[in-house]
């Protein structure tokens, strides 16, 4: 890979070109805001969004792009009318096309679910720096992509506050001296909700973190604890680290974004506001650290206090299926988050309770005979089959 040069220098300043995958989203709208925040440094040539056409058409106009990717042919043609200069791709095809093209440097990979894989892969293999805010790319396939990654030389920088709060961490310091990696959670909207009083509960009580602002999906795995456990088996390709090395904490603050614990005893925090714009800005400016424009105040003593407990397996079984998943590997991770992304959604949709979504996912999971050492080929018959599966139980 070339040498990062830093980017705070007065005789030689670094114009990154960036393609943005998923740009309406809540991750795609802090990333621009710290391009746009350091328009000297980072530029955004090239974007994807789905079906908010209407931000999406703003955004062409603010961020002037060389190509879009959008969610339809249909869609496309209607925006070419409009945008002449600009060159529009749609579908899975056209977010690959996107990632490959000769002005980008770095993708920025912040769509949900996992329409996330195979144009990372493509941008992998074309040599393109990675920043990864996609959990479903490393579950579904991290064996995969980090060789794809090592091969090609290419870094894969985290962008999820967690993950990124662990790199931070680790800078400086010997794999081998790790003793663990520790992973906090929120609890997300229900974590003072008992088994019983979840059966009743509406999308509008999921949705309503107490923590941070993220999209639907992300929301609702954070209330299962799913997205946590989506996170462990990312940790674990990340940082090529044994899940037996690898624990996750509750805490309710959201100020410690995570910790690693070494072999003397000493543990390492990141701490911070619950603020998208610093991992990705840590990840897009690595390894210089730049002022965040107009940060969110931040004063440990009004705090006041800390808080960290231990993770009940019996109260979120979604996570300890994720660390069973993790361990047994082969497509047994790519099930589970298929299974996992059509609960949601029906869920999202009405059609489904909030318990519903563990019993479908643990279904599909120990249905299925999983396959070791899968090619992509494999993954990607699975992951298919495994959500029509879940769809006809629906």
């Amino acid at each position: 890979m070339k040498k990062l040069v830093s980017f705070i220098d007065s005789n030689f300043i670094i114009m990154k070109k960036i393609c943005l995958l998923g740009a309406t989203g809540s991750v795609g709208s802090s990333t621009i805001e710290v391009v746009q925040s350091y328009p000297d440094l980072f530029k955004i040539v090239a974007f994807s969004f789905y079906e908010n056409e209407i931000k999406g058409r703003r955004l062409i106009e603010l961020l002037k792009p060389k190509v879009v990717a959008v969610k339809s042919k249909k869609m496309a043609a209607r925006l070419r009318l409009d945008y002449p200069a600009v060159q529009f791709t749609y579908e899975l095809e056209g977010l690959t096309e996107l990632v490959i093209r000769d002005e980008v440097e770095t993708v920025v990979t912040a769509v949900m679910g996992s329409v996330g894989l195979l144009p990372t892969l493509a941008a992998i293999k074309a040599g393109k720096e990675i920043a990864l805010a996609n959990k479903e790319t490393l579950v579904m396939a991290g064996d995969l992509v980090m060789e794809e990654a090592a091969r090609n030389n290419v870094r894969v920088f985290p962008i999820d506050s967690e993950h990124s709060a662990i790199f931070q961490c680790l800078q400086g310091e010997n794999s081998s001296d790790v003793s663990q990696l520790l992973i906090t959670a929120s609890g997300g909207s229900f974590r003072d909700y008992s088994r019983a009083d979840l059966r009743d509960v509406s999308v509008s009580d999921a949705l309503n973190h107490p923590n941070w602002s993220m999209g639907k999906k992300i929301t609702i795995d954070s209330a299962s604890m799913m997205n946590k456990g989506l996170e462990v088996i990312e940790a674990k390709w990340l940082f090529d680290m044994d899940y037996d090395k690898i624990k996750v904490l509750l805490h309710r603050e959201s100020i410690v974004h995570s910790m690693v614990q070494f072999v003397d005893g000493t543990i390492k925090a990141q701490l911070g506001v619950s603020d998208m714009r610093e991992p990705i800005q840590y990840a897009l400016g690595f390894p210089t650290r730049m002022p965040v424009k107009k940060p969110v105040f931040f004063d440990l003593a009004m705090i006041g206090q800390l808080r960290f407990e231990e993770m009940d397996f019996e109260r979120f079984p979604l996570l300890q299926l994720a660390f069973d998943v993790g361990r047994i590997g082969g497509t047994a991770p790519t099930v589970m988050n298929a299974a996992n992304e059509v609960a949601v959604n029906a869920f999202i949709e009405g059609k489904l309770p909030f318990l519903d979504i563990e019993t479908l996912v643990y279904k599909a999971v120990y249905q299925e005979k999983e396959v070791q050492k899968p090619d992509l080929t494999i993954l990607l018959e699975v992951d298919k089959e495994t959500r029509e599966k879940v769809m006809s139980w629906i």
